[in-house]
């Protein structure tokens, strides 16, 4: 007889969390301290969403995105969390740039940068301050009109190689184009400016395994392998889910899944005006991504000289169009070393490289496995300027792509970084067309990365429990319209 993963799950909650991405995660435990009953949902059977892991034979532990985020990330997690996941956050200091325009090492910083555009790429001291100062000015209600490429263009006018070291690494964090809003840009990169990239000493697992402690310590209900399959609705009010065939009410709903996910499949159309319908439908999905995943044998190390991060690329300029290539020119490295995680002997290299879902999707299953190898064997080739014994040193080599993304995490089109800026306002008027349904996912410049999802948690929950204490108590029970 299969496990019931709800045994014991209680018929109704103040609110309940579709996902446990770190937004999930985040609103869960933010509402739960407030001492509403929060029961957690999560399809697959860790939590994490994104910010996940897995094992393979031979003790190897592979992160899927702990690649870097923010200060911020310290006092979010102080407050938010626990004051052990916040002491855990150390900075990578070595970010790594080689490609055919430059080769440079940087802490990543508002000073380390300044040095390099006023001393290495000759531009006054004056203009570098002014874009700096820019960038950092803008915040959610400036103008959406003026794209990325435009402010590169008002301030560094025809300087490709300046292009190419601001903004290479932010298409990285968050899919960010030349095409997209400046405010997109800005704010992450402001973001990263402030004191540089920081990490998780100890790998998500160990991460995500201290979350869940204090998920249970706060009061929160997880539940893995319940896949909700309805967001039920009464008379223009939330009223529970559906979930494993079980019907579970509920004052509040946030879900963390795709926005147009949760808009499109899990609530259904007739329960919005057209004008919203409309503003759902013309959002955005933001690409998705590929990996390598390279693990070195027991013992075998890395010369840190490597660096934290590197990108690489042999494309002679910095293009959109060919970060998303399949013909790959441009890789971004994650090496990991003992310290990364302490008592450990191993050392990982991750390449990601930004992708389409369509150049994966349409593949046969033996063309998708072909396609695969060939992305190991030419990331292990390209690896090899920079570790030629790689192959030698080599344990374990296997690849994710787009197809794998969707499989696991359920996102529309293996979208590795949610909807692009568009999503925001979707995701923020949905308690205006429904009340008591919320939304805390990948949605635009709040949702770059571990930081922007965590925040956004924050802010979802603290909406829900500010609607919880104003709204009726008696809440119908759960019924679909």
């Amino acid at each position: 007889m299969p496990k019931d993963f709800l045994q014991g799950a209680r018929d109704h909650y103040d609110c309940i969390v579709i996902g446990s991405g770190l937004a999930g995660l985040t609103a869960a435990n933010t509402l739960a301290r407030t001492g509403q009953s929060v029961l957690l949902l999560e399809q697959h059977y860790k939590l994490g969403g994104m910010a996940t892991w897995f094992k393979r034979p031979g003790g190897h532990i592979f992160d899927i995105s702990l690649h870097g985020f923010p200060v911020g990330m310290i006092k979010s997690c102080r407050r938010y969390w626990t004051q052990e996941i916040a002491d855990s956050i150390v900075q990578l200091k070595n970010i790594r740039f080689d490609n055919p325009m430059f080769s440079l090492t940087t802490t990543f910083n508002r000073e380390d940068f300044t040095r390099l555009l006023v001393e290495k790429f000759q531009v006054s001291a004056e203009r570098v301050q002014a874009f700096f100062d820019t960038a950092r000015g803008m915040n959610f209600y400036d103008d959406q009109s003026t794209t990325a490429g435009e402010l590169f263009e008002r301030f560094f006018p025809g300087r490709e190689d300046i292009i190419r070291l601001l903004m290479e690494p932010i298409t990285y964090a968050n899919g960010s184009t030349l095409e997209d809003p400046a405010i997109s840009y800005g704010i992450v990169f402001s973001n990263f400016m402030s004191k540089g990239v920081f990490t998780f000493e100890g790998g998500t697992d160990r991460l995500i395994h201290l979350m869940h402690e204090e998920l249970l310590r706060s009061g929160v209900d997880v539940r893995i392998k319940c896949d909700v399959q309805r967001i039920l609705v009464n008379r223009g009010r939330v009223a529970g889910v559906q979930v494993n065939g079980r019907t579970i009410g509920a004052r509040a709903v946030i879900s963390n899944a795709n926005l147009k996910s949760t808009v499109l499949k899990m609530i259904g159309p007739e329960h919005f005006d057209r004008s919203f319908l409309d503003e759902a439908e013309a959002v955005r999905l933001n690409n998705s991504s590929c990996q390598v995943y390279m693990a070195l044998r027991p013992g075998e190390m890395l010369d840190e000289s490597l660096g934290d991060l590197l990108f690489s690329s042999t494309a002679p300029l910095f293009r959109t169009d060919l970060l998303l290539s399949r013909d790959v020119t441009s890789r971004t490295y994650s090496f990991y070393y003992p310290r990364t995680r302490p008592g450990s002997d191993r050392c990982l290299v991750v390449s990601s490289t930004n992708a389409r879902y369509e150049d994966w999707a349409g593949l046969s299953d033996e063309a998708y496995e072909d396609s695969k190898r060939d992305l190991v064997e030419s990331t292990l080739e390209a690896l090899g300027r920079y570790i030629p014994d790689i192959r030698q040193k080599l344990d374990h080599a296997e690849a994710s792509t787009p197809r794998t993304f969707r499989h696991y995490t359920r996102h529309l089109q293996g979208a590795s970084f949610g909807t692009k800026f568009e999503g925001l306002a979707v995701s923020r008027a949905l308690p205006e067309q429904i009340a008591g349904l919320y939304h805390a996912g990948s949605v635009g410049i709040i949702m770059s990365g571990w930081l922007g999802a965590m925040n956004y948690g924050v802010i979802v929950a603290n909406d829900v429990d500010s609607w919880l204490m104003k709204s009726n108590r008696q809440t119908p029970l759960a019924t679909a319209t």
